[in-house]
C-alpha cells in the first residue's frame, strides 16, 4: 500500500480517497478524460491489506467519501515501510481539531514493552451531493488498440527528456516517437503480448493508432514502483491513452488526455 500511495502523490497533490466494505479507492479527478472520466483511479481490496475492517458510511450504499493531501499520507506510510518492527497498524477515522485519519502504530521498545505511535493526516468529508464526480470509470469509448507495455523501467527510460511524445500501436508492436522542426525520433518495441480482447480484431495489420501526450504525466506513471507488473496500454486514436494497471489486491488506472504535438 505505501508504494501505491507514494506513486499517486508523485501525480496529484491531493486525491479522493473512497471508502466501501470491499473497497479502498484513491481518486484524482484532475486532468481526465472523455466523459469526465477521472485522471486516476486506484482500488485496493481491503481483506488483501487489513486483518480487520470495519466502517458504516452515511447512506444505504455505506461508502464515505474524504479528501486529503497525498504527501501527508505518502509520509506517514513511508515511516511505516522503513520500520522492520512495526507490531500493528490501525488507522480510524477521528474528529479532533478537524476531521482526520489517525494512524496507531504499535512499536516495540528497549523495555520490550510496546508504545504506541500516533500519526494524524488532516481530512475534508466530501458531502454526498458531490459524491457522482467522484465515481468508478465507465468507458464509454471503444478503445481502437490495446497493447502490453514493454519492462516499465526500459520504457523509462526511453521517454525521459521528452516533453510531447505520441505514442501509437498495430500488430503487438509498440512505438513511441518525438519530432519537432529540427528533428524525428522513434523507437520501436516488437512482438509484445496483445491482450485476449483485441487478438481477435479483424483490422488491416498495417493500421496504426496513436495519441500524443504529455510526457511529464507519462514519465510520472512510469516512476512508480510497477517492474514487476503488467501494465496494458489503451488508445483512442487522438483522444487517450488509458494505462491499466492490475497485481495482487490493487487494480490501477491512469487517463493521459490527447494533447497537441509541439
Amino acid at each position: 500500500m505505501a508504494e501505491l500511495i507514494t506513486d499517486v502523490s508523485r501525480l496529484a497533490k491531493s486525491c479522493i480517497l473512497r471508502l466501501n466494505s470491499n473497497h479502498v479507492c484513491l481518486v484524482v479527478s484532475d486532468g481526465g478524460a472523455l466523459g469526465g472520466t477521472p485522471g486516476l483511479w486506484a482500488e485496493l481490496e481491503q481483506q488483501h491489506y487489513f486483518s480487520e475492517y470495519s466502517m458504516e458510511g452515511v447512506s444505504e450504499e455505506n461508502q464515505i467519501f474524504l479528501e486529503l493531501q497525498t504527501d501527508k499520507l505518502a509520509k506517514t506510510l513511508s515511516s511505516l515501510r522503513s520500520s522492520q518492527s512495526t507490531r500493528s497498524l490501525k488507522i480510524k477515522l477521528t474528529k479532533k481539531l478537524s476531521p482526520c485519519l489517525t494512524f496507531e502504530i504499535e512499536l516495540p521498545s528497549a523495555s520490550g514493552r510496546s508504545r504506541l505511535v500516533l500519526h494524524d493526516v488532516p481530512v475534508s468529508l466530501i458531502p454526498r451531493r458531490l459524491w457522482a464526480a467522484h465515481q468508478e470509470p465507465r468507458m464509454s469509448h471503444q478503445f481502437d488498440v490495446s497493447i502490453y507495455l514493454p519492462p516499465i523501467k526500459t520504457l523509462r527510460h526511453v521517454v525521459d527528456r521528452m516533453k510531447v511524445c505520441h505514442i501509437r500501436s498495430r500488430s503487438g508492436t509498440l512505438v513511441v516517437s518525438v519530432s519537432n522542426s529540427e528533428v524525428a525520433a522513434s523507437t520501436h518495441f516488437r512482438n509484445l503480448t496483445v491482450p485476449a480482447w483485441d487478438a481477435d480484431r479483424n483490422d488491416d495489420p498495417e493500421t496504426a493508432y496513436g495519441t500524443s501526450v504529455d510526457i511529464k504525466k507519462l514519465s510520472s506513471f512510469l516512476q512508480g514502483d510497477h517492474n514487476t507488473a503488467k501494465v496494458i496500454c489503451n488508445i483512442v486514436s487522438g483522444r487517450l491513452v488509458h494505462l491499466f494497471l492490475m497485481q495482487e489486491g490493487i487494480t490501477l488506472q491512469y487517463f493521459l488526455p490527447a494533447v497537441s504535438a509541439p
